[in-house]
């Protein structure tokens, strides 16, 4: 959908009076706007609207000129001030349009939709208005439908997040369990070790087993050398033989 600017640059019309100075300002506002110098239209305009030279024309004027450099903010500001002090309902209707574009450039959807519907209020047949409602009804429309969708990745994303964050703490504690698990083995092993190396009272060392052991074989051997020795130094034996 297209979206316009209703410019409505009031050309000092016989019906609406105005000073002398401001005539000249508003004059000489609309030769620079037709010929796009916004800037310079804006200056001349904003004489025209001085407390000491009124006119609502300035003031529709300078909204117009504000709203070509895309000072949409204060362009709405003038269109508003018009809106609430007007009671001509083409000029009402015309300030509406003006103030429901200028919102609806500043990303202002639902308060561009209320201004299109009283702009329609004081002229139901204006097409322009009611084309305009409608691309920003479309506008609002898309705007929420993205909003439900961000809202919802956000929460998948969130849920991700905190998928993650619990996998990651389980993983620690696991790995937590594991190093006590390996650091207990080590100490009991550490401990298994010092008490096989610790000696125990009730239990001969190998060297000692091995001197008991030579010192009963000395033992043994000297008791059957003496043995050995009384059979040799006693008597003959005599043998009786019988026939």
């Amino acid at each position: 959908m297209k979206r316009s600017i209703l410019v409505m640059l009031w050309m000092l019309q016989a019906s609406f009076i105005f000073g002398q100075k401001a005539k000249k300002y508003i004059v000489k506002g609309n030769e620079l706007y037709q010929q796009q110098n916004y800037k310079e239209a804006e200056t001349n305009y904003r004489k025209s609207v001085d407390p000491k030279a009124h006119s609502i024309e300035g003031t529709f004027n300078l909204g117009d000129a504000l709203y070509k450099q895309k000072k949409f903010t204060e362009a709405g500001e003038q269109f508003s001030k018009i809106a609430a002090s007007a009671t001509d309902k083409q000029v009402l209707s015309h300030a509406y349009h003006n103030l429901g574009n200028s919102l609806l450039s500043s990303k202002k959807i639902e308060e561009s939709i209320e201004a299109y519907k009283k702009a329609l209020l004081n002229n139901p047949k204006d097409d322009q208005t009611r084309y305009n409602l409608a691309y920003a009804r479309e506008l609002l429309k898309q705007q929420q439908q993205n909003k439900q969708n961000q809202n919802k990745q956000n929460k998948q994303n969130q849920n991700n997040k905190d998928q993650d964050k619990k996998d990651q703490q389980n993983k620690d504690q696991n790995k937590k369990d594991q190093d006590k698990k390996d650091q207990d083995k080590q100490n009991q092993d550490k401990k298994d070790q010092q008490k096989e190396q610790q000696p125990n009272p009730n239990q001969l060392s190998k060297e000692d087993a091995e001197r008991m052991l030579e010192a009963l074989n000395n033992q043994e051997q000297g008791t059957q050398d003496k043995l050995k020795n009384k059979k040799l130094g006693g008597g003959k034996v005599r043998i009786t033989k019988d026939w």
